[in-house]
């Protein structure tokens, strides 16, 4: 099962392969999302209005500066595919010390999350409407975050889809660069077929280490990421949740 909350910013890597060298001239072409339609409902355009001119930031060929971006200074943290953005809003609430930067293409998905942030005043949110990839390469750069949320990105069950999935070598070995030593990447899966592939990615990768003891390697859910009614629904139906959260070195 697929939760909602993360299935509309979702991976679509048709050229990618785990033997590549990271700088290959396709990576260019990899990208954190498959387009989807969606409907947005009268909230949701009234939010883009009303909030969007403080939570959105265009997205930019050039570098962000993230301070007066956010108006302070904080430890900042990447969510990639937020869906709905209620996990998201919750984590916000319950960290306020930390700036969220949050990218997501889906545009319901966008609209719920200011309809949150302006109706709750969660002032540590901003959202990027743009693929994550040139987020991070063009406005954020090497060694600029402090950490990154995954969340149930979409598991694509099918065999032959698998090469879609977000979570490849190639990403991964992108995605490190972006965050500064001693910094945190935290993934989590309700397919368990897809937490094994992230866990032999996330191990085979040398700027990362894991910071579980567990023998098999998975983390106990971090209080700060909340249950999901989706999840809640799974977790009654004896299904699983793998969490990983891995250190940059």
């Amino acid at each position: 099962m697929t939760t909602p909350e993360n299935t509309q910013q979702q991976p679509d890597q048709e050229t990618v392969t785990d033997q590549a060298a990271p700088d290959a001239p396709f990576m260019r072409q990899i990208k954190t999302y498959v387009l989807r339609a969606g409907r947005m409902g009268s909230g949701q355009v009234r939010a883009f209005e009303q909030f969007g001119p403080k939570f959105l930031i265009p997205y930019s060929a050039e570098r962000l500066d993230v301070q007066t971006a956010f108006g302070r200074s904080a430890p900042l943290i990447l969510e990639i595919g937020f869906g709905m953005g209620d996990a998201t809003a919750k984590i916000a609430q319950v960290r306020p010390s930390d700036n969220f930067l949050c990218c997501e293409v889906h545009e319901p998905g966008v609209g719920a999350l200011l309809k949150r942030c302006g109706e709750e005043s969660i002032a540590n949110i901003r959202i990027v409407q743009h693929d994550a990839i040139e987020v991070m390469d063009n406005m954020l750069g090497p060694d600029s975050l402090d950490g990154v949320h995954i969340f149930f990105p979409d598991p694509w069950h099918k065999s032959r889809h698998h090469k879609r999935r977000l979570i490849q070598s190639p990403f991964i070995q992108r995605l490190a660069q972006h965050i500064k030593p001693g910094g945190y990447l935290h993934l989590a899966t309700d397919w368990q077929p897809y937490s094994e592939q992230m866990m032999g990615v996330l191990r085979a990768e040398p700027l990362l280490v894991n910071t579980s003891e567990a023998v098999d390697g998975f983390a106990a859910k971090p209080d700060y990421r909340p249950l999901t009614k989706f999840e809640n629904r799974g977790l009654k139906l004896g299904h699983g949740v793998w969490d990983l959260v891995f250190r940059r070195v």
